[in-house]
């Protein structure tokens, strides 16, 4: 394979775009599609300091690297879950990206913040750890990003994270969450920021890739608690059909933003107010970050 810009060695085959390239040509693809979707959804302005969620992951890093690359003005934040060994390795990872590259990194303990691991949290609400999870980091980046005064957060969804989101979602017909899937979801109160996804038109293999040629060491294993987890057999299933028909994760998607997303509505329009207990952003007297952490404290003190 020759690249397409150069005509030396490619590196990275796309065959979505029915285009392959070489090292150098790949990573400025990569940064100019990123650069494209921040202009084109409005995502950040000059002005803007940005928090980017990081987990230790290729996504997560490798866009807090492109959005350094590009002149923004980050910090990153890494929220600590107390998942054993696999939370340890993404910290180790997370720590070193940030002091090899002398960026501002933010760590919250959810263990030493508010008490106990997501997998005792889930427990002790008798969930599944990944909906305790997902509820707990998206009240803890939202109130990081507002503490440390920035005002957009970005995170690492790739695409193929919004079209297994998307398939699950139009296989349930769970129009309320298809109307608020965006790669943008603006602030609509004082107490939320501004959050994007820059990565949403960049595969998984893509952002592995980009990584990789970066020299950005991150963690491969996924989270323990997503094993069996319906994305990722959306996933595997997607993928079967992008191998047989490639471009077919972007068309769905894409076609998604462009045809029916304009359609749907956001259900009722609810009324927004800030928790008693917490003082965040919440459609209930208690927003439910408080309600879970009640019911784990509750059992945590009958545990001699």
């Amino acid at each position: 394979m020759r690249c397409l810009k150069c005509q030396e060695q490619a590196q990275v085959e796309l065959r979505q775009h029915h285009a392959a390239y070489c090292r150098d040509h790949f990573l400025d693809f990569v940064g100019k599609q990123v650069q494209r979707s921040l202009e084109h959804y409005r995502m950040l302005s000059p002005g803007d300091s940005v928090t980017v969620a990081v987990s230790g992951g290729k996504d997560s890093l490798s866009l807090w690297d492109i959005l350094n690359s590009l002149g923004y003005r980050t910090v990153g934040l890494h929220i600590q879950l107390g998942i054993g060994d696999y939370s340890k390795q993404s910290l180790d990872k997370t720590l070193a990206f940030a002091q090899e590259r002398g960026l501002p990194l933010t760590v919250v303990s959810v263990e030493e913040e508010y008490g106990a691991s997501i997998p005792v949290l889930a427990r002790a609400n008798r969930r599944e750890a990944c909906a305790v999870c997902g509820l707990s980091k998206r009240y803890i980046m939202n109130r990081a990003a507002l503490e440390a005064g920035t005002t957009v957060l970005a995170t690492g969804h790739n695409l193929d994270d919004e079209v297994a989101t998307l398939y699950g979602n139009v296989m349930h017909w769970q129009t309320g969450y298809l109307a608020r899937q965006a790669p943008v979801l603006p602030a609509t109160h004082p107490k939320l920021v501004k959050k994007v996804k820059p990565l949403h038109l960049l595969t998984e293999r893509e952002m592995a890739s980009y990584a990789i040629l970066r020299g950005i060491d991150y963690i491969v294993e996924e989270c323990p608690n997503a094993k069996g987890a319906k994305s990722l057999l959306y996933k595997d299933a997607i993928n079967l059909v992008e191998v047989e028909s490639p471009g077919t994760k972007q068309q769905f998607y894409q076609g998604f933003l462009e045809r029916l997303r304009p359609l749907l509505k956001d259900g009722d329009e609810v009324q927004l107010r800030e928790c008693e207990r917490c003082g965040q952003v919440t459609t209930a007297e208690e927003c439910s970050f408080c309600r879970i952490w009640d019911r784990a404290r509750l059992l945590l003190q009958r545990v001699p």
